[in-house]
């Protein structure tokens, strides 16, 4: 802990924390935070001029990564027939029915996705208190809930992100790792960016997007300047 401790104040001479930088400034500055050991993930947090109470103003959605999160995502497909044998093919890494229920109700969650066929969702709705807490309950407006399991699969494999505003209108996101170039970094950034912006809720007032930041898992945020990117969306 010490030395965590140690690493990130250092990491706060690096860089003004009152500053709000361009968005490739901010990924240059962000990947040179990242000092662990590992391979750290870089998120994005976006606060928003919405009013979450309001159903109307809930931003929700995915958005495709061109350069992937650089996470391996774990796939788990609900299920039967040609459709479990489609998503066996496209790379899932758990395919089943109610054998898989028993085992999520028994506590084990090692996976990352849930998908599902409509016809299966009379048994993952009862897993409803389990994944619903994790955001993993398969869900038809983030396409986990669908014929089409292998595209799902593989759309969830290549860099699909899913995203909600939570009760005060931020959005928290993976845009890569610490270990991608700042140009995938910003890319990344810009393609989630543009999607929220195409979701702009009718009822949101003034300035949509209000603040932008990012931060690596170890690193404090780094303020982007949310007036550049408001540009960069028009």
């Amino acid at each position: 802990m010490a030395g965590q401790g140690k690493r990130y104040r250092a990491s706060l001479d690096a860089f003004d924390r009152q500053t709000e930088y361009p968005l490739g400034e901010s990924m240059s500055i962000v990947k040179g935070l990242a000092t662990a050991k590992f391979d750290e993930t870089v998120e994005m947090a976006v606060y928003l001029s919405v009013d979450p109470k309001h159903s109307d103003q809930v931003v929700r959605g995915t958005c495709m990564l061109p350069h992937g999160t650089g996470k391996k995502v774990r796939v788990l497909v609900f299920a039967r027939g040609d459709q479990a044998e489609a998503a066996s093919e496209a790379g899932a890494d758990f395919v089943g029915d109610e054998d898989l229920a028993a085992k999520i109700e028994g506590g084990w969650l090692d996976f990352d996705v849930v998908i599902a066929t409509p016809d299966m969702m009379k048994v993952v709705g009862k897993l409803g208190r389990v994944l619903g807490p994790r955001g993993l309950m398969p869900n038809p407006k983030t396409g986990t809930v669908t014929d089409g399991v292998g595209k799902a699969v593989e759309d969830s494999k290549g860099g699909k992100i899913s995203f909600r505003t939570d009760k005060t209108g931020n959005l928290h996101v993976p845009i890569g790792k610490a270990s991608f170039e700042a140009t995938q970094l910003e890319e990344n950034a810009m393609a989630f960016l543009t999607r929220v912006q195409q979701l702009k809720p009718s009822g949101a007032k003034g300035r949509y997007i209000e603040a932008v930041t990012v931060c690596t898992t170890m690193s404090p945020g780094v303020r982007v300047d949310a007036a550049d990117v408001r540009a960069r969306l028009r």
